[in-house]
């Protein structure tokens, strides 16, 4: 079921490989620290080093490996971890990306508080 930016990716859908490539790239890592508060953040509240395309795409790959899920309201986006389902389909695979990415300080991205 796919609406707009919205989920269309189940946990089943998820796999190791998909998931793996799109956690990836530093961008990425850091976008997933920024969520990891498990707080949902329009996507306008996001900084990143790149241009806002960029972000996008970043975003969209996120999205579609499952990791992330975007919600619509109105002509803004949100976005969130995906942190239980992660966790239930690869157990700490989330919590030791995320350890490793602070020990090496991987992942330039920020949010602007509303």
């Amino acid at each position: 079921m796919v609406d707009g930016h919205g989920d269309s990716h189940e946990t089943s859908e998820m796999s190791l490989p998909r998931v793996l490539a799109a956690l990836s790239d530093p961008t990425r890592i850091g976008i997933v620290r920024v969520l990891a508060d498990g707080k949902e953040r329009g996507w306008g509240q996001l900084r990143a080093p790149v241009a806002k395309s960029t972000l996008s795409h970043h975003l969209k790959i996120l999205r579609e490996a499952g990791v992330t899920r975007t919600r619509q309201e109105g002509t803004r986006c949100y976005v969130a971890l995906r942190r239980a389902e992660l966790d239930e389909q690869f157990p700490d695979l989330t919590r030791v990306l995320l350890a490793a990415a602070e020990a090496e300080d991987v992942g330039d991205v920020s949010v602007v508080e509303p």
